[in-house]
């Protein structure tokens, strides 16, 4: 509908003989304001050589297939007609799980690179917010019609599992014991801190790891990798991701490197010994690809990986990254060397989307135990508080329950903010019921379920053939939701999603509280049970796209 009403006003223009404008087409904050409204008449107006709002009248005029009013100093309101609404939500019921969606990117491969952990290690919370908003991204792509790749870099090789190998070998631990291989990374990251005969061991045991010639090395490496793989594995399945492809860091460096090596002198330039992109030449800053010991830095293994990700998916059109801010920079200096390397991305999308630092109302990070809060220890205390509210449900599973609780808790509040800004975490206002969080929208699913069973019993089967002659507020949101999909994905912003959800349940609830809709004895029971069930298809629908799941009952 936005896109006909705007088709409208630029025929309307160019009957009138006024050149193309960029004006704007959006929803009143005021819903007696009309469905959209319209700025062009004051964009316009000076090429036109007339009033703002004589001209707003004049093209109101010619909108002849809409209700239309002019306010103000010129902004043109329409408003829809009624058998608007209720074709929308006939249509929301043969969509089912399709509505909302769109072909926007049917036909192309869009590779999405997120979580990519340190492995030996806990995964960090900054890996557990990018998850999150990757696999967001990654289902608002889905909608969109394209084939999405989900791509996974996990930190296989380097100092951080040096760390953990040496810690292994200090406190005997077992390898194949998360909780053992945690304790090591702990003992070897305090021993590397103090530095001194243990960081220089520990260096060593990095440099035999990259040497790959000491057995029992490979061995602790190898099995605590197995691990922190399955471990990773787990903690996936919850959060909703299941990646097509991993790309490890230990199989990129050389490649990577053979790539700088070959291009020195061309892309690359020698520097102190080191090889360098001097990222000057195109409004950024340099940065070393290889070192003067001539190893590959992360700049180099990132080309490694770009070029594994070719081979894995040849026919890609985007490839974005997902990771922290504070790689901004650095992200547009390696997109600058592959733009040189590889001269056909050009016409590709290199892109890093930016995630901002997680921490607690309290302003500390740190779990129960006093140890720095990791995400998963976030996750594990999650599920401790979910399983509180759980227990009060009427689920057949309160395990299965628990768990969709306190994911749903902390995607909401994770994904509630924009992309790149930072989040304050609030537990408690996580895992509230009422308004604003994650359980909130899934409890107001189960009540549509719950309020279509009565329903059902009572002999109202939801029907729009006959809707009442005013529609209601939750038909004049509930059409938007294609809209806040296209403008989500464009603008890389799932909070867009959460907001949308939010206004449509708290709509809902207070529709829920004021009309009878189960009673059979009235005449828009089945439009009102119509209604109704749209609505729990629209946050059904919603929940996926933010990884969250819909439980049937609560």
């Amino acid at each position: 509908m936005q896109a006909e009403i705007r088709t409208a006003i630029t025929q309307a223009l160019e009957t009138l003989g006024i050149e193309p404008v960029d004006f704007v087409v959006e929803h009143p904050a005021d819903l007696r304001h009309g469905d959209y409204a319209t700025n062009v008449a004051l964009v316009a107006a000076k090429q036109a050589d007339q009033h703002p709002r004589e001209l707003a009248e004049t093209i109101s005029a010619s909108l002849t297939d809409f209700e239309t009013s002019v306010a103000g100093p010129g902004f043109i309101n329409i408003h829809l007609e009624r058998n608007f609404f209720a074709t929308a939500i006939t249509q929301i019921h043969e969509a089912g799980g399709q509505w909302g969606c769109s072909d926007a990117f049917t036909g192309k491969t869009v590779l999405i690179e997120y979580t990519s952990p340190n492995l030996f290690k806990p995964l960090h919370i900054g890996n557990l917010v990018g998850n999150i908003i990757g696999e967001s991204l990654t289902r608002l792509f889905m909608c969109a019609g394209a084939d999405v790749k989900r791509i996974n870099f996990p930190s296989d090789i380097g100092l951080t599992v040096a760390k953990g190998v040496w810690g292994l070998q200090e406190t005997g631990g077992d390898p194949t014991n998360i909780s053992a291989l945690g304790e090591a990374y702990r003992v070897g990251n305090e021993a590397y801190e103090r530095g001194g005969d243990e960081a220089e061991a520990i260096r060593a045991v990095n440099k035999a790891l990259y040497a790959g010639d000491d057995p029992e090395l490979e061995r602790l490496r190898e099995t605590g990798l197995t691990t922190s793989r399955e471990r990773l594995r787990e903690l996936c399945i919850m959060l909703g991701t299941q990646f097509d492809a991993e790309v490890p860091e230990s199989e990129v460096g050389a490649p990577g490197q053979a790539l700088v090596e070959s291009h020195v002198g061309t892309v690359f330039t020698e520097s102190d010994g080191a090889i360098v992109y001097p990222g000057e030449k195109v409004g950024l800053h340099t940065r070393v690809f290889l070192s003067s010991e001539h190893l590959p830095t992360y700049e180099a293994k990132d080309l490694g990986n770009f070029v594994r990700k070719q081979e894995l998916f040849p026919d890609w059109s985007q490839s974005i990254i997902v990771t922290g801010n504070e790689q901004t920079e650095y992200f547009k200096v390696l997109y600058a060397a592959i733009r040189e390397l590889f001269p056909e991305t050009n016409d590709k999308g290199l892109e890093h989307v930016p995630t901002g630092f997680l921490t607690l109302t309290t302003g500390k990070m740190s779990s129960r135990k006093g140890n720095v809060l990791t995400g998963e220890s976030l996750l594990a205390e999650m599920e401790v508080a979910a399983r509180e509210r759980a227990a009060k449900s009427r689920t057949d599973d309160l395990e299965m329950l628990t768990t969709q609780v306190a994911v749903a808790a902390l995607k909401y509040q994770i994904l509630k903010h924009s992309v790149g800004s930072n989040i304050v975490f609030d537990k408690e206002r996580a895992l509230s019921f009422e308004g604003d969080s994650g359980p909130y929208l899934q409890y107001t699913n189960a009540r549509i379920n719950s309020v279509l069973e009565k329903a059902v019993d009572s002999g109202v089967t939801p029907d729009t053939s006959s809707p009442p002659s005013e529609p209601y507020t939750l038909e004049k949101l509930i059409y938007r939701y294609p809209e806040v999909l296209q403008e989500a994905l464009a603008e890389r912003a799932p909070h867009k999603v959460v907001t949308f959800l939010t206004e449509l349940a708290g709509e809902f609830n207070s529709f829920y509280g004021r009309e009878q809709i189960a009673d059979p004895a009235d005449e828009y029971a089945p439009y009102k049970a119509a209604v109704t069930a749209a609505v729990g298809q629209t946050l059904q629908n919603g929940l996926w796209v933010l990884g969250i799941e819909a439980p049937e009952r609560m």
